[in-house]
């Protein structure tokens, strides 16, 4: 076999993973974790009942994948949106849009939650939401590099995503500016 097939086969195992990775989000925001099998992942892709065993050998993986995957997206959105606006007024109103926008994805935050809480279980998970984490701090710095507004603007960001999950009420864009201003402007 020529070089070629060899990378069209990983190619293949790759978007395989991939989609994998994705119906594992889905599985989990549909059933939780405890509903993630490798027979459920495989179904929900769409794709033999053995291939999500054959990617990933533990449930463990998937999971560790899929929080990793929802993470690492999340945070180099928020990389790009902090380099596209570079700070001021149109950088709030850009991470306003991106809460709002995502809390619009309820179920896959759900599922993000889910297993962004699966990290405070199992220290070995938590490199991921860590990332996340790291990004919002490089959004703030660009207004302060106060530490505790920092610290404030990432629990802000949860705590909101969060209730907006639990009360079925999510802030609006003009709310989440309003908020966003408060931590990250100091008052003249």
């Amino acid at each position: 076999m020529g070089e070629a097939s060899t990378d069209g086969r990983k190619l293949k195992g790759e978007r395989r993973k991939k989609e994998l990775i994705e119906a594992t989000i889905r599985v989990v925001a549909r059933d939780g974790v405890a509903g993630v099998s490798h027979r459920a992942v495989s179904k929900e892709a769409g794709q033999p009942p053995t291939s999500a065993a054959y990617h990933f050998k533990a449930i463990d993986d998937l999971l560790t994948a899929a929080l990793t995957s929802c993470m690492d997206q999340d945070a180099e959105g928020i990389r790009q949106l902090t380099d596209a606006s570079g700070g001021g007024a149109q950088g709030v109103r850009a991470l306003a849009a991106r809460m709002v926008a995502a809390v619009a994805e309820a179920a896959h935050l759900q599922a993000e939650f889910e297993l962004y809480l699966l990290a405070a279980c199992r220290p070995e998970l938590r490199d991921p939401p860590r990332r996340w984490l790291a990004a919002i701090e490089h959004f703030g710095r660009h207004y302060t590099d106060d530490p505790v507004r920092l610290r404030i603007l990432a629990g802000t960001i949860d705590g909101m995503l969060m209730q907006a999950l639990v009360t079925g009420e999510p802030p609006t864009s003009t709310e989440w500016e309003a908020v966003l201003r408060t931590i990250l402007v100091p008052a003249e």
